[in-house]
């Protein structure tokens, strides 16, 4: 098994100087990871056999596409999913589509249905979201749908968690929550059941505060650069929204831009709905996104303006940081996210960061669950 392992690192290399596979199994492995893997060795001045000086063999598939003689992509994906486990499965097709270039796993239904939902996947169906066949939406459309489910359920408890209310430490709470547990009360109200012999507290009657609520709501403006390098944090943008969207303390508008500024306000509660309606891709004009969001604030000193960008502005500096600096005197709480995902390892201009950070703003990259609790932090007032 060791020396099959070896023969799938080395790829077609290995025939020369490792024994032939141990089993039929084996053979089937090394086809399906040269079927896309093949491809590196025509960019690197490798012969067509891809064995040594002089060795003839089956000609390699071009680069970015796949050779008609080839196995069909369905026919490939199939025997990837029957011979590797998931987490191999999940990875070679996320090098298909980023590394190799192959589109055409995104454009054909029978296609679609085979490949595993993940959020690369998605991000790669919003990227060719104008060029897709009309034919594969449905299943686009479902992918999208999983996506958007597995990221609600690990970022609702959470998100929800810390924007539901700031702790009452002067009140204690009827309902036992674990998160909002009050230790030191707890220790006070059960003194009296003090165990001498045992030397220990039995605590009979737990106490835990109570959250605050907030009768008037924040007006949240969530504002997210569409163009294609944030694709990821678009995907957790719609997510937050739709969880957002259903929280009485927050009052949400959600605006898209490129180089024009579209309200989607209407669709954040349906991340599905929209996901398929984002287009990506363009240029990118923040400084009108910004004024926009400067336009539709109605109570400045209880507002938030939360910019997804990478700051890469395609009009003047100048109009953006005098848009950002009007925010602030208006007593608007701003803050520039340069990644709102799962990582949060941003790629951004540092220099218009820098200059929206000296007129003001705070700029960071932020998970969904760090993004609300600093909306906690900064609205409990």
């Amino acid at each position: 098994m060791t020396t099959d392992r070896w023969r799938l690192v080395l790829g077609r290399y290995s025939e020369q100087q490792l024994p032939a596979p141990e089993s039929g199994e084996g053979e089937r492995r090394e086809a399906a990871l040269d079927y896309l893997y093949g491809r590196e060795y025509s960019g690197r001045g490798a012969r067509p056999g891809g064995g040594a000086d002089g060795d003839d063999g089956p000609p390699p598939l071009a680069p970015g596409s796949l050779d008609p003689s080839a196995p069909s992509i369905v026919d490939w994906l199939g025997e990837v999913r029957e011979l590797f486990p998931v987490e191999t499965v999940e990875v070679v097709e996320k090098h298909a589509l980023d590394r190799y270039g192959l589109t055409e796993l995104v454009s054909d239904p029978e296609v679609l249905a085979r490949l595993e939902p993940s959020q690369e996947l998605l991000a790669t169906l919003l990227a060719l979201r104008g060029q897709l066949d009309p034919r594969v939406l449905g299943e686009v459309r479902r992918i999208v749908r999983r996506v958007v489910d597995d990221l609600r359920r690990r970022l609702e408890t959470e998100v929800r968690r810390s924007l539901a209310g700031r702790l009452n430490q002067h009140r204690h709470s009827p309902v036992p929550v674990a998160t909002a547990f009050d230790p030191r009360g707890t220790v006070r109200a059960n003194l009296k059941n003090f165990d001498v012999e045992r030397q220990q507290i039995v605590v009979a009657d737990p106490k835990f505060f109570e959250r605050n609520t907030r009768r008037v709501p924040w007006e949240v403006v969530l504002v997210v650069d569409q163009s294609g390098s944030m694709v990821g944090s678009v995907i957790h943008a719609a997510v937050m929204a739709g969880i957002l969207v259903g929280l009485p303390s927050y009052r949400l508008r959600l605006v898209v831009f490129d180089t024009s500024v579209v309200d989607l306000t209407d669709l954040a509660g349906d991340p599905v709905e929209l996901l398929m309606t984002v287009q990506l891709g363009g240029g990118t004009d923040i400084a009108q996104a910004v004024t926009y969001a400067e336009q539709v604030i109605e109570q400045p000193h209880r507002a938030v303006v939360v910019l997804v960008t990478d700051f890469c502005e395609g009009g003047p500096p100048a109009g953006l940081v005098a848009a950002v600096r009007r925010l602030v005197e208006a007593r608007v709480t701003t803050i520039g996210l340069a990644a709102l995902d799962g990582t949060a390892h941003p790629y951004y201009d540092k220099q218009m960061a820098g200059a929206l950070a000296d007129a003001g703003m705070e700029i960071a990259a932020l998970t969904p669950g760090q993004l609300a609790e600093w909306l906690a932090r900064v609205t409990a007032r």
